[in-house]
């Protein structure tokens, strides 16, 4: 790391919040998963808060030839917010948890305008306390932060009802790798005088501008009535995908979620708690609704048992079995965290035929969007050619191979799955224009494709 770019990020910032010391950095150079361990490869860890420093710290390290991670919560599951491996220039690892700045909620507007580094549980809370809601929702809602969300376009459970992050997103401030700053986190719903930078920059992971400030919609908040939640045991995710088939056609219901018996296991054991289901089922569905619309699903032919939420303590209850995979899988190993997407009508051939690609499968997700989380234990983290065979096989059945973790590092290999050549020529042109340098995260999403860091 350059001495003078050390001094430089310093003085911006004050020395407390540049930290060069082996230990003050190594709680930012791993990601949640353990799977990506980037200990030791962090020059620098800056901390700014505010939009200003953010343009200072980055048109420094642009100049000095470094790279710049941004970083939120770090609850990234593809590797992209932690310094990359090999990368032969100095990185500096940008964390946003100082951009948590709250506005107030405009209520005639219905829209807050919060920091990057908001948490979404304290995002979700101002909505509250104003007679709000925040039209997204996700388990890791004390750790993410709003920024993390918009750079990976989240979902989360309320895609189904409310659209994932980018249908959050009126508009938003943030800064270029050279230091210049674009757009803004207030003004009107309606504002088509160019660009709207906050739906450019959902999903680009932080390889074209830093987020820094982000104005979200609001809803009215749902009917207590609505928020009661099932859960249903079928014998596989063909009857699943056709219990969502009908829950989509009642008004009531806000999120369908799946998990399968293996899932369940791992939850069960790891807190503690009963199957929720007094019958051994294959595959659970938990459905967000009101009793009514539960009863009516309750009712289909292939419903082998139910357990129905009647208040806010019971349906808690039925969610803590659906939000409590993701820490019942990291207490069993380190995993390998495949978020896909697939069409309705393929979610069923793909689930029994990931079955077989590994020794431990764990499938998980939200079925109301097609979104299903594929964790592959007893595999070493490097060894990614299982991960290769389940991307290959959700390209041939016509999905996504990121539904909502985004690219990172970890499936960037895989871009062409997804992605038409002339759609990444285009995508390696922008991010060319924005970053000439490629400052901003290199080897996310368009590894081998933009020019070498």
């Amino acid at each position: 790391m350059p001495r003078d770019l050390v001094d430089s990020l310093r003085r911006v910032l004050g020395s407390e919040h540049v930290l060069v010391d082996t230990d003050l950095r190594a709680g930012y150079e791993m990601d949640w998963t353990g799977r990506w361990d980037a200990t030791g490869f962090a020059a620098a860890v800056v901390r700014p808060a505010s939009t200003a420093e953010v343009a200072s710290v980055l048109a420094a390290c642009d100049a000095a030839g470094a790279a710049v991670v941004t970083q939120g919560g770090n609850t990234g599951l593809v590797g992209g917010s932690v310094p990359r491996r090999g990368l032969t220039r100095p990185q500096v690892v940008l964390s946003t948890q100082r951009l948590r700045a709250i506005g107030a909620v405009d209520e005639a507007s219905a829209t807050l305008t919060c920091g990057a580094g908001t948490l979404l549980v304290d995002a979700q809370d101002a909505a509250r306390d104003a007679g709000f809601e925040l039209g997204i929702d996700l388990g890791a809602r004390a750790s993410a932060t709003i920024g993390g969300m918009v750079a990976t376009n989240a979902g989360g459970v309320h895609v189904l009802a409310n659209g994932p992050m980018a249908s959050q997103v009126v508009r938003a401030e943030a800064v270029l790798a050279d230091g210049s700053v674009v757009g803004k986190a207030t003004g009107p719903i309606k504002d088509n005088s160019g660009y709207r930078w906050g739906a450019i920059l959902c999903g680009t992971e932080g390889t074209l501008a830093v987020v820094t400030a982000v104005q979200l919609r609001l809803l009215a908040p749902a009917p207590e009535s609505s928020r009661r939640a099932a859960v249903y045991g079928v014998d596989d995710f063909a009857s699943a995908t056709d219990l969502c088939g009908r829950a989509r056609k009642l008004a009531s219901v806000r999120a369908v979620e799946a998990f399968d018996a293996a899932a369940l296991a791992l939850v069960c054991a790891h807190l503690a708690l009963p199957a929720p289901l007094q019958r051994p089922c294959d595959v659970h569905v938990l459905v967000e609704g009101d009793e009514a619309d539960l009863a009516l699903l309750a009712a289909a032919p292939y419903v082998r048992d139910t357990a129905v939420g009647t208040d806010a303590e019971a349906t808690a209850r039925l969610w803590r079995y659906r939000e409590a995979v993701p820490e019942a899988i990291a207490a069993h190993g380190t995993p390998h965290k495949l978020d896909v997407a697939l069409p309705a009508a393929a979610v069923a051939e793909f689930a029994a035929a990931v079955a077989g690609v590994a020794p431990d499968v764990v499938l998980f997700g939200h079925l109301g969007d097609g979104n299903l989380h594929v964790n592959l234990l007893g595999l070493s983290p490097a060894d990614d050619a299982v991960d290769s065979g389940v991307y290959e096989l959700t390209a041939r059945l016509g999905g996504s191979i990121s539904a909502e973790h985004g690219i990172g590092v970890a499936k960037a290999a895989h871009l062409h799955l997804a992605r038409g050549a002339d759609d990444i020529a285009a995508m390696v042109r922008v991010k060319a224009a924005l970053d000439p340098r490629a400052t901003l995260n290199p080897g996310v999403i368009l590894a081998g494709y933009a020019a070498s860091a």
